[in-house]
């Protein structure tokens, strides 16, 4: 177990439900360094994530006594990803929202199943295969390298410069008034991120990264 601390930790994780999905969370919380206990209720699953995880530990999380004595009150944020037990997680969520954790993330395999969790108290719910489903879709389906979508909308994208673009700064391909999107950046083979200014120049071959609505990103990245 990790030691007690006077005051919550910031960047500290507690992530409940260790499949695939919250195996992944927990192991790319733990590279990126920060704290993280890791629990779930099967004991196979605990002892092949031992070599990898610092504070991985077999408990159940729908038992209240459970929480507290690892004492999950001393980390700033709680990852539920137990999407297969609807019992399980949203009385995992209650439970924790029930000691008082400000910042509970869950995960949902169906829109009821988040309704529920953030009525008895998750502050975010997430649809993995929902989101990862869509995002795959622009891809496969468009022009873009990398995509993000937002609940109103709104999209980050990273695809490749158009021809009209090449050769021109910013400021004179015009693209933001063009077709209502904006170049956050530049990425160039080789080179460090660009960060895009008006007189900022494009080059055959370079990577952009641009915001705005999802309908307008995507017929900007059409245009290659």
């Amino acid at each position: 177990m990790l030691a007690k601390s006077n005051s919550t930790r910031r960047d500290s994780v507690v992530v409940i439900g260790l499949g695939r999905f919250g195996a992944s969370v927990a192991r790319s919380l733990v590279a990126s360094g920060h704290e993280v206990l890791a629990m779930d209720t099967d004991e196979d699953t605990v002892q092949s994530l031992a070599a990898e995880l610092p504070h991985v530990v077999r408990a159940d999380a729908t038992d209240l006594g459970a929480l507290k004595q690892l004492s999950v009150t001393d980390f700033s944020h709680a990852v539920v990803s137990i999407g297969a037990n609807l019992e399980a997680s949203v009385l995992t969520v209650l439970n924790l929202a029930q000691l008082g954790m400000k910042d509970i993330w869950a995960k949902a395999n169906s829109p009821q199943h988040g309704r529920i969790t953030e009525r008895v108290g998750a502050h975010h719910v997430i649809y993995p295969e929902a989101d990862m489903g869509e995002r795959v879709a622009h891809l496969v389906t468009g022009k873009m390298m990398d995509f993000i979508e937002f609940d109103d909308g709104f999209a980050i994208a990273k695809t490749r410069a158009p021809m009209e673009t090449h050769s021109k700064t910013l400021a004179m391909s015009n693209v933001r008034k063009k077709h209502g999107i904006t170049v956050v950046g530049i990425k160039r083979r080789h080179q460090d991120f660009i960060y895009a200014k008006p007189e900022t120049e494009i080059k055959p071959g370079d990577h952009l990264i641009v915001a705005g609505p999802t309908p307008l990103i995507e017929k900007f990245s059409a245009l290659y």
